[in-house]
This record gives structure tokens, sequence and C-alpha cells, in this order.
């Protein structure tokens, strides 16, 4: 079931998402959505209603207690699930940062790849790749996260340039389009 995107919001009361997150989530879908259609005038075909509401929900889970052995997006694949949102749930599967250099997880389909990348171009405002890399760079950073992190940054850059390509942009000005169109809608 893929729910509208009023309902996915409803669930955001439901499961207690922070605001921050709120906002990280609908921006993270404006800016995919702004990438499907760019995509979708390219020929690509895009599931659009599957993947705004994946951005909506592909953080979920970050106030809920987590099950033994259950990371981020575990948490939110499991009350997907339990929603009944399975279509959704697999998305929201492929979208964390480590999931790039892990082949049986690595964003495959078009709205696993536009997920995954407006996530990465995302923070609380379009920083693009760069600088979303340069925020968690400065974070005091554990030495296996900083060695994530840097064993993802070429594969996200390589997920970057493939859209950027289709698109005939180049990164920047990738970022600057996701920007302006989210500024012209706001």
């Amino acid at each position: 079931m893929i729910p509208s995107q009023d309902a996915a919001k409803i669930l955001w009361d439901k499961y207690t998402l922070p605001e921050k997150k709120r906002a990280h989530s609908a921006l993270v879908s404006r800016v995919a959505l702004m990438l499907a259609q760019e995509l979708t005038k390219k020929g690509i075909s895009v599931n659009a209603d599957l993947l705004v509401v994946a951005a909506l929900l592909h953080d979920i889970d970050k106030a809920l207690p987590k099950l033994p052995g259950e990371g981020h997006p575990g948490g939110a694949v499991r009350v997907l699930t339990d929603e009944g949102m399975d279509e959704v749930a697999q998305l929201v599967k492929t979208h964390s940062l480590h999931t790039i250099i892990d082949p049986a997880l690595a964003p495959k389909s078009w709205e696993e790849k536009i997920l995954y990348l407006a996530d990465k171009m995302v923070k609380l405002e379009v920083v693009g790749v760069d600088g979303r890399f340069a925020l968690w760079r400065a974070e005091s950073l554990p030495p296996s996260a900083a060695a994530t992190l840097n064993a993802c940054y070429p594969k996200v850059k390589e997920l970057e340039k493939e859209i950027a390509d289709i698109l005939g942009l180049t990164p920047e000005e990738m970022t600057k389009r996701a920007t302006d169109a989210i500024l012209k809608k706001e």
C-alpha cells in the first residue's frame, strides 16, 4: 500500500517524529520529486507517488526505541511493514549512507537511487552531496563511522554524477536547480 502524503504525515505524529526530522523529510521529498520529474522528462519511468511517500517516511524511526540488534533504517522498515507499506519499506531500506557500499542493499531502482541521493543532498536545507559530507566530517565521528563515511563518498559521487549526467547538468547545477525549485515553491 502506498498512502497519501497526508496519511504519511499523520504517521509523523503517531511515531513522534521530531520537528527537525519532519522538516528534513519534507525537504527530501521535495528534492526527490523534482529529480523524479526531471528524469521523467528524459524518458525514465519513476513512481513519484511511492518515491514522495518513502521520502516523507524514510526517518520515521528516529525517535523510536530500537529492538535488539536493530538500527536505522531497520526500525523504519519494521514500522512501515507493520503499517502495511511493504513497497515504501523496501525503498526506505536502501537509503542509509552505508547501503551504497553493500551490493545486497545498494539502491538499484530509480526510486531507490533518487531517495538515496535526495537524502544526501539535504540537511535542513539543500546543501548538495559535498555540503552534506562536509557536515558529517565536521562531527566528532568515531573511527569506524569516519571510515564508512570515507568509503561511501566515492560511490555517492558516482550516483550523483549518474543522475546529473542524465539531466545534462553538473552536480553543482543539479544542486542549484533543486534549491531554486524549492525556493520557487515556498
